[in-house]
């Protein structure tokens, strides 16, 4: 009988258990934790609101010579599919690892807060031939019509890449790098974004991800 699976399960799990409790019983992680959870929701709750009033201001359309050489098609399913698929594996890694938990809620934070704050300064109309992107999930968070002007930086790519940034074990990481990629690439074919959109993306998540990690981690041990 092969017990390995079993037992490795169970060293997993302890594991996972042990990182937490370590975590937990520090003050500074418990404060900084419930900081991090407080000061999402906010931001979660106003971006609705937020998405609705940049839909209704005017924005500059651009050249964009890389797009307009993009035929443009209906990629939302696939889309759909990756953003999700690696935001599953990064909640599953999250659950048992309270640094990636911790770093990501902050960096999340400030990465929506760069957000408002580009999208805020950067009025630009959606590109010509866009196609609306189908994603329940996220539409959630936009209100009650698909939103077209969140535009610089792509809040989609630098998601992903901040996933990718987060997450420790090899083989997540290069999923997550192929997932970045694919949206990246994605998000061109269906014209939700322009080309600095989304070159622009994997510097401010990697901005974020930096002053996030440092602002969550500092005075913690895992």
């Amino acid at each position: 009988m092969n017990v390995s699976h079993p037992k490795q399960y169970l060293y997993n799990l302890r594991k996972k258990e042990n990182s937490w409790r370590l975590a937990w019983s520090q003050r500074t992680f418990r404060k900084k934790m419930a900081l991090g959870i407080a000061l999402n929701i906010p931001v979660l709750i106003f971006f609705p609101f937020f998405f609705q009033y940049i839909e209704q201001r005017p924005g500059t359309r651009l050249h964009d010579i890389l797009l307009d050489q993009i035929r443009t098609s209906n990629v939302s399913y696939i889309i759909f599919f990756m953003i999700w698929s690696m935001a599953l594996l990064t909640l599953i890694r999250a659950a048992s690892q309270p640094r990636i938990f911790i770093t990501f809620i902050y960096s999340f934070f400030l990465l929506s807060l760069s957000r408002i704050i580009t999208i805020t300064l950067v009025a630009l109309a959606p590109p010509q031939d866009l196609i609306p992107l189908i994603d329940p999930l996220s539409n959630a968070f936009y209100g009650k019509s698909f939103v077209t002007k969140d535009l610089f930086y792509s809040g989609h790519v630098a998601t992903q890449f901040l996933m990718f940034l987060c997450l420790q074990k090899r083989v997540d990481k290069i999923l997550a790098a192929v997932s970045t990629v694919s949206v990246a690439i994605l998000v061109l074919v269906q014209h939700v974004h322009y080309s600095i959109d989304v070159i622009a993306a994997p510097l401010f998540a990697f901005l974020c991800f930096a002053a996030g990690r440092h602002m969550a981690t500092r005075g913690i041990e895992f």
